[in-house]
């Protein structure tokens, strides 16, 4: 259900970016600054962010300019406008999105960032030495093994059923943005790490009935008001396993594992279309950034690489001697 005011829908919108993103503080104070200008204009000119079409936000970026505001700030504006009707998009709060076709008056876009499969392998090792008791290993184990085996989104991971986890199954069914439903395979490593982890948390669950105290219906409980493990929380815990595992934290948040993923997967063959139905996109053009991601990467290797890329050395001379 969409947010009744524009101050829920912009809290909420930070809020996500926050923990599935990792935005840093002074991106979210930019991103709020920017969307209460946005709003407060809306208002002032007796619009709404909920029903807003794509001439009003197209005169809303004519109000900066007549303002004199430079083509940067212009453009980020416009870049934290259009974030959150796609992310109110994919949350089903808007059947459209008003600023789909709406350009911008330029700046380069930026490839989201990912992770080397080493990188990805260490991340794994650490989740499998990290925590106070066997039972938290087992579950930062599963938690990462199911992330990079599927490309969940964070809040679909953590808020997952543990009933759609029962019979040692191949698939899961995910309930992604919007309530739209998928289903994603799971690798051996990922089913195993999950069966594991299945049994300690039910032993855990069983002793909290036997003792009379109230028992969860989620793979990864939590006493907190939801009931599972909360985005934030795990945002924590996988700075906490980059850093056990020696891999720069700044790398590292649940969004570049989903981002590993499908980088991963288009590198090794996979097609587009299958990429875009495991990750939930509605639009395939989403999806079609991992192939620059992959371009770029592959650039990159050859300069660092090839023995033609450096500078040339200079022929010898001939030896007359």
């Amino acid at each position: 259900m969409a947010p009744t005011t524009a101050f829920q829908w912009i809290s909420t919108f930070l809020d996500a970016q926050a923990a599935e993103q990792g935005a840093a503080q002074n991106t979210l104070l930019a991103y709020g600054r920017d969307l209460k200008d946005y709003v407060g204009w809306l208002e002032r000119n007796g619009h709404d962010v909920a029903t807003a079409h794509r001439d009003t936000v197209e005169s809303y970026l004519i109000d900066c300019d007549a303002q004199g505001l430079s083509k940067s700030t212009r453009a980020r504006r416009l870049s934290a406008v259009k974030q959150l009707y796609r992310f109110a998009f994919e949350e089903g709060w808007r059947t459209d999105n008003p600023t789909i076709q709406i350009s911008g008056p330029g700046r380069e876009k930026r490839l989201p960032k990912t992770l080397e499969v080493i990188e990805v392998d260490r991340l794994l090792d650490a989740a499998r030495q990290t925590g106070r008791t066997q039972a938290d290993r087992l579950r930062n184990t599963c938690l990462m093994q199911l992330l990079y085996a599927t490309g969940m989104r964070v809040t679909e991971l953590v808020s997952l059923p543990v009933s759609s986890a029962r019979g040692d199954p191949r698939m899961l069914l995910v309930q992604g943005k919007g309530g739209k439903e998928r289903m994603v395979p799971l690798s051996p490593p990922a089913r195993d790490a999950l069966a594991e982890w299945l049994k300690a948390r039910d032993e855990i669950e069983s002793d909290r009935d036997a003792k009379g105290l109230a028992t969860s219906r989620f793979l990864f409980p939590s006493r907190g008001k939801s009931g599972y493990l909360t985005r934030h929380r795990f945002y924590l815990l996988i700075k906490e396993l980059a850093v056990a595992g020696g891999v720069s934290p700044d790398k590292v948040t649940p969004h570049t594992l989903r981002h590993a993923f499908a980088t991963h997967l288009l590198a090794n063959g996979a097609d587009l279309r299958a990429i875009q139905t495991l990750l939930g996109h509605a639009d395939i053009a989403t999806t079609e950034i991992y192939t620059h991601v992959l371009d770029a990467r592959l650039s990159e290797l050859v300069l660092q690489h090839h023995p033609l890329a450096g500078p040339r050395a200079a022929p010898a001379e001939d030896d007359d001697s």
